[in-house]
């Protein structure tokens, strides 16, 4: 794998080794808040898990009574049709 120097304004491309030195300042410098990062890294990823989780079970439970795509475009055939039924009369509009 080559890897490709990274070019920047005022210095010039940076290599390997110079990204080396500038991880291990970063890590002499915060190094004793990276155990903090980390674990609220974890726990920020672990609420992040359990609210995706929250939403998935709550978007179920919201659509489990609808009907399926089978049977929203299921199309009635001639058995699936009432028998036709005499109409009712409405008693407001009939004139006695």
């Amino acid at each position: 794998m080559q890897f490709e120097p990274v070019t920047l304004a005022l210095f010039g491309p940076i290599g390997m080794p110079e990204m080396i030195v500038i991880a291990l300042l970063g890590l002499l410098i915060f190094g004793r808040k990276l155990p903090e990062v980390g674990r609220g890294l974890g726990k920020s990823i672990v609420e992040f898990k359990r609210g995706l989780a929250d939403v998935k079970d709550e978007v179920g439970d919201a659509t489990k009574d609808l009907p399926t795509v089978d049977e929203v475009t299921k199309l009635p055939t001639e058995q699936d049709k009432p028998a036709s039924t005499p109409e009712k009369a409405d008693p407001s509009t009939s004139s006695t």
